[in-house]
């Protein structure tokens, strides 16, 4: 660059405004072509002053979304999660910042009037390695060959579908994946090779397949670095996965049916929609989203991720704490740098209360200035913090929890169950009780029911003598199942001795066809919470829970067993206490 010339990211003018200087596209034609000629609607907010190179923060909106959502005019946006989490928060800290609509939303093809040539095919692919993420790769490549962003200081931050994308970032690193599923050395435009230095990823998942249909096998995929996600395919987040696609159909730009197979997202909506026997255009669709939006899918021992924090809610039902958890656990004593933040916070049930918020973002962005920029501070590899939830939805923020790494989180365990056998339908239940703590139908996690026993439901108890569960608990029982596609939902309460009772975790686990009699172990979502002492903690095993769960489109009884659930908490083994020492199993 010239001495004394004036930056102009993407060819767009910049303007002085807020104590930084924004340049934005202000019209169609300021559209910046992508690598395969889809224009993408984009914005560069640069430090106050600086020529650059930069370092440069990509930061990835939601779903849907576009490039406004983190645009701000002060460090502070809209509501408590945008504090300290705007482009003009990172600009003023000396980081170039790219704010761009995600292509199929906003004006990058995504609003009807915006598809102007080039968009013919710029429909959304769903947060895909070979489209969306080699968006943001291609555009800080322009930038690197213009002179404004650093090749040496290149990160990448978003929330939910950005959050998503910024783990994929992550673990890709210095390598792009093509439209033909080949993964290549990440080069600029003009050949410079590019790396991603360090990624937050907040409410976002690591491996989308398990987050919208779980079959219970978390434990598994961690102990053989492979995918079991899909085998079996698991159970559908019916109301979740309706509500974001009716949310994507109605903002962005959805492929046409059978149109393009790799984004022929409304087919695969309706595949998993209709559950049970999954069909073989659900089971490859399913492959393509695992391998192609997972970041999961690219964990490896020989090419490890970029610097990541990872902050996920434990009361966040689509993208709970298990998602931070799996890439976590999968690379615990490697030279992989990666910490979490933990609490209650993200979609629809989360809290996101405003001191979480901050202190999370605060901390988010301390590790991008270290691990981005080589500055110190921020928090160490392999930590984690986490908080608790609170109740009522308002209360105040209890103190964080804090530890070196996640196993130290907890310190002992709580177990509940019984040896009686106890035979499930599918049938059972209580519509009304689910639909009161389902996450679409109702978005306060601090809300209580009545805490009669369900017609049946297995329920299992014991009396709190005062702990803090720090995780996610494990379920194992002796099965045996009849009929059709069986399933067993799980939900975990606090039962007050009002006879109220407040829902602490969800969980389920999906029979494989053919499963044979025997144990199975699975865990709920998790949480962060005070059970006090003269509560009980309940555990309910459940056919059906289909504000939660799509339920089976089959009949069928589940006998239950030797149920035993081990809850990891905070306080240390106490036999006064009812307190134990940790199973042998993933926490």
């Amino acid at each position: 660059m010239a001495a004394n010339a004036q930056p102009a990211p993407f060819g767009h003018a910049c303007v002085a405004q807020n104590g930084v200087r924004f340049c934005p596209t202000t019209g169609d034609d300021q559209r910046v072509p992508t690598w395969d000629g889809v224009p993408i609607d984009a914005d560069v907010t640069l430090p106050a002053d600086g020529e650059g190179p930069f370092p440069t923060l990509v930061m990835l909106h939601g779903f849907p979304g576009s490039k406004s959502n983190f645009e701000s005019s002060g460090p502070d946006g809209a509501n408590s999660t945008l504090q300290h989490y705007t482009n003009v928060f990172y600009a003023s800290r000396g980081w170039a910042v790219v704010n761009y609509s995600s292509r199929g939303f906003g004006r990058s093809c995504g609003a009807p009037a915006s598809r102007t040539a080039g968009c013919e095919r710029g429909w959304f692919h769903l947060a895909d390695q070979r489209y969306e993420v080699r968006d943001t790769q291609y555009l800080l490549g322009l930038l690197v060959d213009a002179g404004i962003a650093d090749p040496g200081r290149l990160a990448a931050t978003g929330v939910s579908y950005g959050g998503g994308q910024s783990m994929q970032l992550a673990f890709l690193r210095d390598r792009v994946r093509t439209e033909d599923g080949a993964l290549v050395p990440w080069l600029s435009p003009a050949g410079r090779p590019l790396s991603i230095a360090a990624a937050y990823a907040r409410w976002g998942w690591s491996d989308l397949v398990y987050a919208l249909a779980p079959n219970g096998r978390l434990m598994d995929a961690v102990a053989a670095p492979r995918d079991q996600s899909r085998d079996p395919l698991g159970i559908g987040k019916q109301p979740i996965v309706d509500t974001l696609y009716l949310g994507g159909a109605g903002a962005g730009f959805l492929a046409p049916p059978g149109a393009d197979p790799t984004a022929d997202l409304g087919e695969q909506h309706d595949l998993l929609d209709a559950g049970e026997p999954p069909s073989a255009a659900l089971v490859a669709g399913s492959r393509q989203t695992y391998t192609y939006r997972s970041a999961y899918s690219l964990a490896s021992d020989r090419h490890l991720p970029a610097p990541l924090l990872i902050e996920n809610g434990w009361t966040d039902d689509i993208f709970p704490a298990e998602q931070a958890l799996r890439v976590y656990t999968r690379f615990a004593g490697s030279r992989a740098d990666l910490s979490l933040m933990l609490g209650d916070l993200g979609h629809f049930r989360g809290s996101n209360k405003a001191a979480v918020d901050l202190a999370f973002n605060d901390r988010g962005a301390a590790f991008l200035d270290a691990r981005g920029r080589g500055m110190p501070g921020g928090p160490r590899a392999g930590s984690v913090i986490a908080y608790t939830q609170t109740c009522p939805k308002d209360a105040v923020a209890g103190a964080p929890f804090r530890a070196a790494a996640y196993p130290a989180l907890a310190r002992g365990s709580v177990r509940i169950g019984g040896r009686r056998a106890h035979t499930i339908p599918s049938d059972g239940g209580d519509d009304a009780v689910s639909a009161a703590v389902g996450p679409v139908t109702n978005s306060d996690a601090c809300t209580s029911v009545g805490a009669r026993r369900l017609p049946g439901a297995a329920v299992f108890e014991r009396r709190s003598r005062g702990f803090t569960l720090l995780g996610l608990p494990t379920v194992t029982a002796r099965v045996r199942t009849r009929g059709a596609f069986p399933q067993l939902d799980a939900r975990l309460w606090d039962v007050a001795p009002d006879g109220t009772q407040v829902l602490v975790s969800h969980g389920a686990y999906r029979f494989a066809p053919g499963e044979k009699p025997g144990t199975v172990v699975f865990q709920l979502f998790g949480n962060g919470w005070r059970f006090v002492a003269g509560h009980k903690v309940r555990l309910e095993l459940l056919g059906r829970d289909p504000q939660m769960f799509r339920p089976s489109n089959g009949s069928f009884s589940v006998r239950v067993a030797d149920v035993a659930a081990y809850l990891p908490v905070r306080e240390r083994p106490s036999r006064s206490r009812g307190i134990e020492r940790p199973p042998s199993l993933l926490d």
